[in-house]
């Protein structure tokens, strides 16, 4: 079985380019509803990062800590390196006696218009503050401190990861077939597409369990603090708030994009097979507009999915379309 057609772009009365993927929509029971293979083995990326905090509360690590819910979404985050991102990280790592070189994430510049700005202009470098992982570091340097572990927390046979790989197991259903590392440096374990949409609806409809309130804690985390999780202009902040904090929604590197819909206790996971990320971001929208969390009207739609296409003198060039089918 094929990966579906799911995004296309039109020119001219043309279909000039067609973005084929796989989506699934689970419930706890598995899968509601499917385009393309349910099946198909993905690297989840940083869509799971809210998998990867799981050890971070169950572990009792944030309670001793005190970490707060900024910090929660901070933890599950790919932000864009402003400095809301950048101070509270730093905050959060002296609260820890720790400081950035203590992190392992690695430098890049950031994604942050004013931040970009401000350290070009000034003749700066990014430091491991300004990784867009740093957040989930921070947390893993947490858990890291609680289980007394030595420093190099992103070795796949730390304590730190194989508490994360054990979660993921858990949440997926599944036994992960490998792993690879990440921009970050950590590992990243695959699964189906079908487990990572399990994985979701866990967390939209957990248990009462100590893993049940570990999941609620985090989801209201990224639901309620939305700008942490991303940042200005991002989709995943645009999408959580144009939804009023009734859904979490996470991408991941390569075009793999995942949504928490708690009031429905479903989950829902995509990925395009060729790694655009604008693709990703109209699958999403087009799916949260199926599942009516999100109006079709709403100016993030139009953002994502809907709104013409134009060149550099405003004219409109063309569209951006769901291929038939999809959504049903």
């Amino acid at each position: 079985m094929r990966s579906a057609e799911l995004i296309e772009l039109w020119r001219g009365g043309q279909r000039e380019s067609l973005h084929r993927g796989d989506a699934v929509i689970c419930d706890t029971k598995g899968v509601v509803e499917a385009w393309g293979r349910p099946d198909r083995i993905v690297f989840p990326r940083s869509s799971c990062k809210m998998i990867q905090a799981l050890p971070l509360i169950e572990s009792g690590a944030a309670d001793a800590a005190g970490l707060t819910d900024r910090q929660l979404a901070l933890a599950c985050a790919s932000h864009s390196g402003a400095r809301i991102h950048v101070d509270a990280v730093d905050q959060w790592l002296r609260g820890l006696d720790l400081g950035e070189p203590d992190l392992r994430c690695g430098c890049h510049m950031p994604r942050d218009t004013d931040e970009n700005r401000r350290l070009t202009c000034g003749d700066e470098s990014p430091c491991q503050l300004h990784n867009n992982c740093s957040g989930k570091h921070a947390g893993f340097l947490t858990l890291n401190r609680h289980l007394q572990g030595g420093p190099e927390y992103v070795e796949p046979d730390h304590p730190v990861q194989t508490a994360v790989k054990a979660a993921f197991e858990e949440v997926t259903g599944e036994v992960s077939p490998g792993y690879g590392i990440d921009g970050c440096s950590a590992p990243n374990w695959s699964c189906s597409l079908a487990g990572l949409g399990r994985a979701m609806a866990a967390f939209a409809d957990p248990g009462q369990d100590r893993r049940g309130q570990a999941m609620r804690r985090l989801v209201d985390a990224m639901r309620t603090q939305p700008e942490m999780v991303a940042g200005e202009g991002r989709a995943c902040t645009i999408l959580m708030r144009a939804m009023g904090g009734r859904v979490a929604a996470k991408t991941g590197a390569e075009a793999v994009f995942v949504a928490i819909l708690p009031d429905q206790g479903l989950g829902v996971a995509l990925k395009i097979r060729d790694g655009g990320t604008r693709a990703a971001e109209a699958a999403i929208t087009a799916l949260l507009v199926h599942l009516g969390v999100l109006a079709d009207n709403d100016p993030a739609v139009g953002r994502f999915l809907t709104d013409p296409i134009r060149n550099w003198r405003g004219i409109v060039t063309g569209e951006m379309r769901t291929s038939p089918g999809f959504p049903a």
